[in-house]
């Protein structure tokens, strides 16, 4: 397991409704999302294979919930890896709505 040569950034990127990490330049995960109303769920998380167990999707993640935070908006954990990682920090409590059987109907409709 090699470390990242570079610090990884974070950008949201609004056009294709996700959160890239990046390691010199190249983008190497993301968590993707759809915002519903002030809602901003997240359905998917990953990270490259080479750059697994470097905690770079728990950076990816905190950084794209502090963003939603400071939008105003609210996090919906539908993907695994984002709920698993609310289950852990609890700071984001306040602003973290519970997936209900609407919300995954909505998705699926979104995502076609």
């Amino acid at each position: 397991m090699s470390q990242p040569s570079a610090t990884p950034t974070v950008e949201r990127v609004d056009n294709q409704q996700r959160y890239e990490i990046l390691v010199d330049g190249q983008r190497v995960g993301l968590t993707a999302y759809r915002d519903r109303g002030e809602q901003r769920v997240f359905f998917h998380t990953e990270v490259d294979d080479a750059f697994a167990g470097q905690g770079l999707a728990a950076q990816l993640v905190h950084e794209a919930l502090t963003d939603v935070r400071a939008s105003g908006k609210r996090i919906v954990p539908v993907c695994p890896y984002v709920a698993k990682y609310l289950n852990r920090h609890e700071e984001f409590n306040d602003i973290t709505d519970s997936v209900t059987p609407e919300i995954l109907q909505w998705l699926d409709t979104e995502l076609g």
